[in-house]
């Protein structure tokens, strides 16, 4: 259902403008500016440290911009970052629920912040207990939960309001499988019943089957904004071949572009390649000129074209090393 500050359809749901924001001599977010348009499912994606959190915590409130203006369902939040709460859910990267009380009673209490009446509380926390598999659950203490239990219900807690603008932060970072594929559908669900959702994700491939339309971001800065049909047009028809060198000299993508000039060199890492055709590669000719220069393969993979490799080429950031890192952090963006 959507409020009367989004019924406009012309009107983007979220539209920021010049936004910047520093920590001490670090600039999180150097003057970003796009638009999300109702009902849109909106990709935000970027390596660890390149401000997808700090924005995120700017258009939800929990932190002010150093400038720049943000508009929430129309409504000028800039002065006021909390001016469009009853608007918004937010899933943040790591659950902000209270571990001592149960499933149960932290879906009710986040309900009742947003002025539930006691009935209407109860009756959405059971629903989307239900939903979530999580009703046997219910009178559990959420710290007795399991990682991808703790994430189902954060993200419970996150549309038990049913807000008309979703903020979902790496959604589905280390859990199960399974409670992988359940968020990804229950995020398709939304999206297909008008919620308006950006979405940050580590996982290109993720982002690739949900988002309409993505953004990179790189050291604070948007580096592209383009549909995923436009995206991927550049790498439709290429033919890719990942190494992983040992060693590897600098200057090797100079000597396989010499030798082989119709293929395009990317290094993506200090010991990774990627090479790309236009006409299906031959893998003996690039191993031999590589043991040629006295350089050990540790392994050669074919790859299908994907988002993944529209990310590599527009940040340079190889993405398996991207998911590599966060998982291991475990920390913001």
């Amino acid at each position: 259902m959507l409020s009367e500050n989004c019924n406009n359809g012309d009107m983007p749901a979220i539209e920021i403008s010049g936004l910047r924001k520093r920590f001490d001599e670090v600039t999180a977010v150097d003057g970003i500016s796009f638009s999300i348009n109702r009902g849109e499912l909106f990709g935000f994606l970027g390596p660890n440290g390149a401000g997808k959190t700090t924005t995120i915590n700017m258009l939800t409130g929990l932190a002010r911009p150093d400038s720049g203006t943000v508009r929430i369902g129309g409504i000028d939040c800039t002065g006021n970052p909390r001016a469009a709460q009853h608007l918004i859910g937010v899933v943040p990267d790591e659950s902000n629920l209270y571990p001592e009380l149960s499933g149960f009673d932290n879906l009710t209490f986040c309900a009742s912040l947003y002025g539930m009446a006691k009935a209407e509380r109860h009756a959405q926390a059971k629903k989307l207990l239900g939903l979530f598999g999580l009703s046997e659950a219910a009178k559990r203490k959420f710290s007795g939960y399991s990682k991808g239990m703790k994430r189902k219900l954060t993200i419970a807690a996150g549309i038990i309001h049913q807000p008309d603008i979703l903020f979902l932060d790496e959604p589905t970072t280390g859990i199960d499988v399974a409670s992988a594929r359940q968020i990804r559908q229950l995020i398709s669900n939304l999206h297909r019943e008008g919620t308006t959702i950006m979405l940050t994700t580590h996982y290109i491939e993720e982002a690739e089957r949900l988002c309409g339309r993505i953004a990179f971001i790189v050291e604070g800065r948007i580096v592209r904004i383009d549909t995923v049909d436009t995206l991927m047009q550049p790498v439709q028809g290429k033919h890719i071949l990942r190494f992983t060198l040992d060693d590897a000299p600098q200057d090797i993508g100079k000597y396989i572009n010499k030798a082989f000039p119709d293929i395009e060199v990317i290094t993506t890492a200090r010991n990774e390649l990627r090479v790309e055709s236009p006409e299906k590669l031959s893998l003996a000719p690039l191993v031999a000129l590589l043991d040629s220069h006295g350089v050990k393969i540790t392994e050669a993979r074919l790859l299908r074209p994907s988002l993944e490799d529209v990310f590599v080429r527009i940040t340079g950031i190889e993405a398996g090393a991207m998911r590599a890192d966060k998982e291991k952090k475990g920390g913001a963006a």
